[in-house]
């Protein structure tokens, strides 16, 4: 019986082409050791829980909601319970099957000319006297039990099992999948929310220091020290500092209305108490090695299972091709009398029956059907590569991109510091009449766009760092 059996047990393929290691690492993270350690001692960073990654009380607090209410999660738990259910089932086709007809009646009429060579036409030819139209013809008592075992030969069924268990942990992976995308989509979006509110504060700040040099302007004006030209550009630079504020307004509240969808809830107000001065680069997990990510990455581990059911379904389109044998069993009563209907010695019945099915020739269906499996399953196997090149791709992408970043980042910083000195010194040379309107309109235009641009880059780089422990598998445990 074993002998019989077709079809491959899968086997993972080796993949020559997938590095041992990831892009530049070793170059990019001697730079960026601030950011990520590396040392044999620390746990990966796929393996750390979303939490101990996060830690952010008010961030916990919004993906604690979303894992509870985010829709797509939770139809992610519907489809794993389908397909909890079909690989019981799957399993169930092991068993024989067992059918009744608790009670049955049956009664046939016919006539005269009916094409029917019954009792009652070899009656009348007997010359008995018989009625010719609507006689009752058969008239039966029933109640049956069926039973039916298809023997598992070729391992067809033992396929069948393989595919769903493979469809189950498939489904499983999926879930995973979708809770890193949602841990990471709420820490991104909660990130981007953060970032606006800052920028709007910094936005009305540089808009009271505008209204303060208009009013300076004005009064220069008034005493005839400086030209209308000098009004009407320190208002239009007014006005101009003020129009950023609803556009970041704007933003804020699409952000956060985006940011309730992924919360499972429709819009309302999400308090950020925190400020964006407080929230903290992440500074002490290792990333592991390439091949790890076919078991951190849901949708590689996805493609693999994929894969596997594949193959599965490459032994089912195999074991199709020979025959089938199933034994078939029936027992019951049948009784022409309904008086003598419930007594086993007079109307009881038993039948014992087995059948092989060995199909010839089916318009070439099952040689084509197998053929495409096996085609199906190159195919799978060419995803599952291109799965893991892609997330290879993502960690050195997020490795890279938080380099260079932290440079932009210390750029930035150094550019603070300058823009904020100029802007000090402008505004006591224009107070003491050694720095016209222009040069103060010039400092305060600079150092807003550097304080906007310095948050822009730390938002960047803490989504950086959130999509580095997304593409390395992490945040579904």
């Amino acid at each position: 019986m074993v002998s019989c059996k077709v079809g491959e047990d899968y086997e993972r393929p080796k993949f020559d082409e997938v590095s041992e290691d990831f892009y530049q690492k070793d170059s990019l993270l001697a730079q960026t050791k601030d950011t990520i350690d590396v040392t044999q001692d620390t746990i990966p960073m796929s393996n750390i829980p979303w939490k101990e990654y996060i830690e952010d009380p008010v961030l916990e607090r919004l993906i604690d909601t979303a894992l509870v209410n985010n829709i797509d999660l939770q139809k992610a738990l519907r489809n794993l319970a389908i397909n909890e259910e079909e690989l019981a089932q799957s399993r169930a086709n092991f068993l024989p099957s067992l059918n009744s007809t608790p009670a049955s009646y049956r009664r046939e009429y016919y006539s005269e000319n009916y094409n029917n060579y019954g009792s009652n036409r070899a009656r009348r030819n007997h010359g008995e006297n018989v009625p010719e139209s609507f006689y009752t013809e058969r008239l039966e008592y029933s109640t049956a039990l069926q039973a039916n075992w298809e023997l598992d030969i070729w391992g067809k069924l033992r396929w069948q099992k393989e595919a769903a268990n493979a469809r189950l942990l498939q489904s499983k992976e999926f879930k995973k999948a979708v809770q890193t995308a949602l841990v990471a989509e709420v820490a991104s979006t909660y990130y981007n929310l953060v970032t606006l509110k800052s920028q709007i504060e910094v936005a009305e700040k540089n808009f009271a220091l505008n209204d303060s040099t208009l009013t300076i302007v004005q009064l220069q004006y008034d005493a005839g020290e400086a030209t209308s030209l000098a009004v009407q550009q320190t208002k239009s630079q007014k006005l101009r500092s003020k129009s950023l504020i609803p556009q970041l307004q704007r933003r804020y509240t699409i952000m956060e209305n985006r940011l309730n969808y992924l919360l499972g809830r429709s819009p309302q107000a999400i308090e950020i108490k925190e400020s964006f001065d407080e929230v903290q680069f992440q500074n002490k997990y290792q990333i592991g090695a390439p091949l790890e990510l076919i078991k951190n990455r849901p949708d590689v581990a996805m493609a693999e299972y994929e894969l596997m059911a594949k193959n599965a379904e490459s032994g089912i389109a195999e074991a199709l091709k020979y025959p089938s044998l199933s034994i078939g069993a029936s027992a019951g009563l049948n009784s022409f009398q309904l008086g003598e209907f419930l007594d086993p010695v007079s109307s009881g019945f038993a039948l014992l029956n087995g059948s092989v099915f060995q199909p010839i020739f089916n318009n070439r269906k099952l040689k084509t059907n197998y053929r495409v499996a096996l085609t199906k399953e190159e195919i799978a196997q060419l995803d599952f590569k291109e799965k893991l090149i892609g997330a290879i791709e993502d960690v050195s992408n997020a490795l890279a991109r938080i380099d260079k970043l932290k440079e932009e980042y210390s750029i930035a910083e150094e550019r603070i510091e300058v823009t904020q000195k100029g802007l000090k010194d402008a505004g006591m040379l224009f107070r003491g009449g050694y720095a016209n309107y222009l040069e103060v309109i010039t400092a305060q235009s600079d150092a807003l766009e550097s304080e906007l641009d310095l948050i822009t880059i730390k938002k960047e780089l803490l989504i950086a760092n959130v999509e580095l422990y997304r593409s390395l598998g992490g945040g579904w445990q």
